[in-house]
């Protein structure tokens, strides 16, 4: 039930979910490299995990880019966990969108993802994880978030396809699907008593999620424990895809 040794890649780390997530896999043993676009935002979640004696080093790199992947693998030779954390979002009708916004988020939500993939997986050694962040979004829709939701869906078809293409060679492919989680990105929702009051009824828990409840899902998937589970999507939304 460690991760002592192992080197653990988690993009979008100055998020909410992102730093959760890293910090998760520092206290379990990892050396974290910590990816963003800026570093100083990255710093105070590096004093953080260097506080409880983990380890980890700040990467920076704009996954628009079309060598952000190759510029982040280039500090180590070998990346056991991959974790696909980093994401944007365009909350706007279709008739608001235009090509242009929908490339910009396909870079960062599915193409990124994917060319880290590539890139690591051809020296991956025998037990690695690509662990990808998904949401429920993936599998339910709502007006006013076409393009989000299209990128999410193909995050979880694309966890699919790695996992029986990378199988063969013992890494295995989850995904981790959030639901409503009260993060500052989520400020303006969290603040909104109807948002609340829905989720009061619409989840089986009643309650925003907590950004420290997600890393428990991914570190799941990280451990030795979990080697004979791949293809996998695992929804933590307080219950909400199972509740109506």
């Amino acid at each position: 039930m460690t991760l002592q040794g192992k080197i653990a890649l988690v993009t979008g780390a100055s998020g909410g979910l992102g730093g959760e997530i890293a910090n998760g896999l520092a206290a379990a043993g990892a050396h974290v490299l910590l990816h963003g676009r800026n570093a100083e935002r990255l710093r105070p979640l590096a004093r953080m995990i260097s506080d409880i004696g983990g380890s980890c080093e700040i990467v920076v790199a704009d996954l628009r880019q079309e060598d952000a992947a190759a510029k982040l693998l280039a500090a180590h030779d070998t990346i056991e966990i991959l974790v696909n954390n980093a994401g944007d979002r365009d909350r706007r009708s279709l008739a608001g969108l235009d090509r242009e916004a929908v490339r910009k988020l396909l870079e960062v939500n599915l193409v990124a993802p994917f060319d880290l993939a590539r890139l690591l997986s051809a020296r991956m050694p025998a037990g690695g994880r690509i662990i990808n962040i998904t949401s429920i979004a993936g599998q339910i829709a709502r007006s006013g978030d076409a393009a989000y939701t299209m990128t999410k869906g193909g995050l979880d078809a694309l966890t699919r396809a790695l996992a029986a293409e990378l199988g063969p060679r013992q890494i295995t492919v989850n995904a981790v699907a959030p639901g409503f989680f009260a993060t500052d990105a989520n400020a303006d929702m969290v603040a909104d008593p109807a948002v609340a009051e829905h989720l009061s009824r619409r989840t089986s828990l009643g309650r925003w999620g907590r950004p420290e409840e997600i890393a428990g899902a991914v570190l799941f998937f990280a451990l030795p424990t979990s080697s004979y589970v791949t293809g996998q999507v695992l929804a933590v939304d307080g219950g909400y895809l199972a509740h109506f």
